[in-house]
């Protein structure tokens, strides 16, 4: 690693273990080629980064919409965490700027490649708490999120429902959600479009708007409303034959 002193400047961070920093930027596939290297991966860094990411942003949240039910504020903190925000984040502090990847990693785009960003951001807030302790690590994470946050409240952003669906199957080992127009209905001017999404051929929701990618936010917000609710947890398959039922 090089230039801790520059990462530790952009973070506004001085770390009483600079190892624990540079930890965070270790991928495993540096260590495929460099086995005699000193520190770890940045896995064990990144899930517990994960742990207090989650509880920091719910914390947040209960405070800042004390009116909001417990599903919607489900909702935003997923999209406040969601790999897409994270690598945002991640690239506006330049952090793939020090990631160690192996040749092979790099070559093929690793430094903006956003689940790379996304988990060294989560391994970044793993390694800023062991090293200064949750408060710090509350701070930070605040000033990272606070735009985010500050846009949801006035309305700005919406949550990305594409993303959180996308997360949501691959971390049940599914192939990624792929997206089916229905129809194309009206004039050109004023055209009403339906999409429905598949996950390996099983739909998933339905959704309509002005244009595609309208349709395809609200099928996929269809989608995660019925994933996320916990009867739907509970009750639906996806690896059951046909449309998803509850």
């Amino acid at each position: 690693m090089t230039d801790l002193d520059s990462c530790q400047r952009v973070l506004g961070i001085h770390f009483n273990d600079e190892s624990l920093l540079e930890q965070a930027f270790v991928h495993r596939s540096y260590l495929n080629e460099n086995p005699d290297f000193a520190l770890p991966s940045n896995e064990r860094l990144e899930f517990l980064g994960d742990a207090i990411l989650d509880f920091i942003t719910a914390e947040q949240l209960y405070s800042e919409f004390p009116e909001l039910p417990e599903g919607e504020l489900t909702t935003i903190r997923a999209s406040l965490v969601c790999r897409q925000t994270l690598a945002e984040v991640a690239c506006s502090l330049k952090l793939g700027d020090w990631l160690l990847l192996g040749q092979g990693e790099e070559a093929s785009g690793g430094k903006e490649k956003q689940s790379n960003l996304a988990n060294a951001m989560e391994a970044l807030i793993g390694a800023i708490y062991l090293d200064q302790g949750l408060p710090k690590a509350k701070e930070f994470i605040f000033k990272q999120l606070k735009p985010f946050l500050e846009r949801i409240k006035h309305g700005e952003l919406s949550p990305n429902y594409k993303a959180l669906l996308q997360e949501f199957i691959q971390s049940e080992k599914h192939s990624p959600p792929t997206y089916r127009l229905i129809e194309a209905i009206g004039p050109d001017h004023d055209k009403q479009f339906t999409v429905e999404v598949l996950i390996e051929g099983k739909i998933l929701g339905r959704g309509t708007g002005k244009s595609k990618k309208v349709a395809e936010m609200e099928a996929a917000k269809s989608a995660w409303g019925k994933l996320r609710a916990k009867e739907a947890l509970n009750n639906y398959s996806l690896s059951g034959e046909g449309q998803i039922k509850g």
